[in-house]
C-alpha cells in the first residue's frame, strides 16, 4: 500500500491533499502501519440465495485507525464496529463497491420526486451516541423489513455498541419531520474524501417517502457543503433487490480492477457452486 509522498513532488502538503482527494487516490501518510488480514469461513450468503459468503477482515486499532480506514474505503472495504471487511467469495464477484461522485451529481426525475416527497423533512448530524428514540425506530424498521435477520433480534445494548463502538470519525445523521419526530437515521463515517454510509434505517410505515434514498440525497448535499467529493454506498448487487436500487443514483462510480470508473458494470456472472440452503443465516 503506497502511503508515502510521491518522489519529486515538491508541492505543499495541503495542495497535494486537495488534489489527491479529488482524483480519489490516497493522500500522503507519515506512517504506514502493518495490517494483518483474516479470511472468514464460508457461510450462507444473506443477499443471494444459493451462494456462499466469505469475507476478508482486518481490525482497526490504534491512533492511525481512521487514516487506515480512509485508504481501505477507497479499496472497497466497509466497517462494522472495530473491523473493516470486504467480500472475498470464491468464484463470485457479485458485490461491487459503489460511490457517488458529488461534483458530477445532477438531479433526475426520480431524485426530484423523492426531494418533493420530503420537503417537510430536515437533517442534522449528531454525535455517535445511541438514544432510545433511535432504537425504537431501528427496531420497527428491522421487524418490518428484515424480520428474519440477526439484526432484528438486537437489543438496546447491541444497538448502542453498533453506534458507539467505532475507532473512526463516526456520526449519526438524524432526519425529522416538521413535528420533530424522528423518521430516519443514518450511521455514517467521515472520511478524508467524503462520507461512508454505514447503515440507514427509517419509518417503515412511510413507504411513499422513500426515506432511505432521501437520506442518501441528503448526504450528497452534506458533502457539497463540506466540499467533499464522494459518498460511499457500500456494495451494489445486481441479483439482490435490497442492493440493486443503488444503480438509480446519478454520478455513480464502481470499483474495478483498474480503479474507480463510471458505473457501467454489467450484471456479474459468478461461477456455479454447490447449492446452500437459503433459509440458513450466519450466526
Amino acid at each position: 500500500m503506497g502511503l508515502g509522498p510521491a518522489d519529486g513532488d515538491s508541492r505543499p502538503a495541503a495542495d497535494r491533499l486537495g488534489h489527491e482527494r479529488r482524483r480519489g487516490t490516497p493522500p500522503a501518510r507519515l506512517v504506514a502501519p502493518l495490517l494483518q488480514f483474516f479470511a472468514t469461513s464460508p457461510v450462507a450468503c444473506p443477499y443471494v440465495p444459493g451462494r456462499a459468503e466469505r469475507k476478508l477482515i482486518v481490525e482497526l486499532d490504534g491512533a492511525a485507525a481512521a487514516l487506515v480506514y480512509d485508504d481501505l474505503s477507497r479499496a472497497g472495504f466497509r466497517r462494522s464496529h472495530h473491523f473493516a471487511y470486504r467480500p472475498a467469495c470464491r468464484g463470485c464477484v457479485a458485490c461491487v463497491p459503489v460511490r457517488i461522485a458529488v461534483d458530477d451529481f445532477r438531479d433526475t426525475r426520480w431524485t426530484r420526486r423523492i426531494r418533493n416527497a420530503n420537503r417537510d423533512v430536515s437533517g442534522d448530524l449528531a454525535p455517535a451516541r445511541a438514544t432510545p428514540e433511535q432504537f425504537r425506530l431501528f427496531s420497527a424498521y428491522q421487524k418490518a423489513r428484515h424480520g428474519d435477520s440477526e439484526m432484528a433480534t438486537m437489543n438496546y445494548r447491541d444497538y448502542r455498541s453498533m453506534v458507539e463502538d467505532a475507532p473512526v470519525r463516526t456520526r449519526v445523521a438524524e432526519f425529522r419531520d416538521m413535528a420533530g419526530g424522528l423518521v430516519a437515521a443514518s450511521l455514517i463515517d467521515r472520511l478524508d474524501d467524503g462520507i461512508s454510509a454505514v447503515y440507514s434505517f427509517f419509518d417503515p410505515r412511510q413507504k411513499k417517502r422513500r426515506l432511505g434514498s432521501w437520506s442518501i440525497l441528503w448526504l450528497v448535499e452534506e458533502c457539497r457543503r463540506q466540499d467533499e467529493p464522494y459518498v460511499y454506498l457500500g456494495y451494489w448487487i445486481a441479483d439482490s433487490p435490497k442492493m440493486a436500487y443503488k444503480a438509480r443514483f446519478p454520478a455513480l462510480e464502481c470499483l474495478t480492477e483498474a480503479g474507480w470508473a463510471d458505473f457501467e458494470c454489467p450484471s456479474p456472472q459468478p461461477s456455479p457452486r454447490s447449492p446452500i440452503d437459503p433459509s440458513k443465516r450466519p450466526v
